[in-house]
């Protein structure tokens, strides 16, 4: 169930995950992004507004500070065509389309003020999804908590950087919020509801 007011957080869902011509391209990306704009869609009918993260950085890499030590090469540059907010998802002008230089949503961005002006405060639901589950969405997922939000998290519009790490990301949030985990079905089910309270 949805508690409070709402918002969507859309994290990281970038153009690279959709090309095929990448090496590292996998259909299931594909899959996973046309549930996230199923999602997208539900919440726009529903009246529940929409941030979209994306992980940006400048071409000098002065920015990276030490994202670079562990297993993440360079990426998500400022006018790399794979940097933008994939355009399966059809944003809209309404919707916040917000950059960030770090994994986790909250961190030097203006995330915060922008759930403030969606009328979305602590004790507020936020539907969150995207990529990588264990890195961005679980750090973004983490600083939501520590602000009070109640925080839904659907896994099945989720990847993580591998199946394992994906699930003890998934652990790691239900130890904090044992009602934040699940799946678009449930999610669809809960936003149709919201849809009719709002009316």
């Amino acid at each position: 169930m949805i508690k409070g007011k709402a918002a969507l957080v859309v994290v990281d869902v970038q153009q690279g995950i959709m090309d095929t011509s990448l090496h590292w391209f996998k259909q299931e990306n594909a899959d996973t992004v046309m549930r996230v704009k199923t999602l997208v869609d539900a919440c726009r009918e529903a009246g529940i507004p929409a941030a979209f993260l994306y992980e940006v950085h400048r071409k000098s890499m002065i920015d990276f500070g030490r994202e670079l030590d562990g297993t993440e090469k360079v990426h998500c540059l400022e006018d790399n065509p794979n940097t933008p907010i994939a355009s399966a998802l059809e944003l809209r002008p309404e919707d916040a389309i917000i950059p960030k230089r770090r994994y986790s949503g909250f961190l030097y961005t203006d995330l915060e003020v922008v759930l403030n002006g969606f009328g979305v405060h602590a004790g507020d639901t936020l539907i969150m999804c995207g990529y990588l589950t264990d890195v961005c969405v679980h750090y973004t997922f983490v600083d939501a908590h520590q602000r009070d939000f109640r925080i839904k998290v659907v896994k099945d519009c989720c990847g993580g950087s591998t199946q394992k790490a994906h699930d003890y990301a998934f652990d790691a949030m239900y130890y904090l919020q044992h009602d934040a985990p699940c799946n678009l079905a449930e999610i669809l089910e809960d936003i149709k509801e919201y849809g009719s309270r709002q009316k």
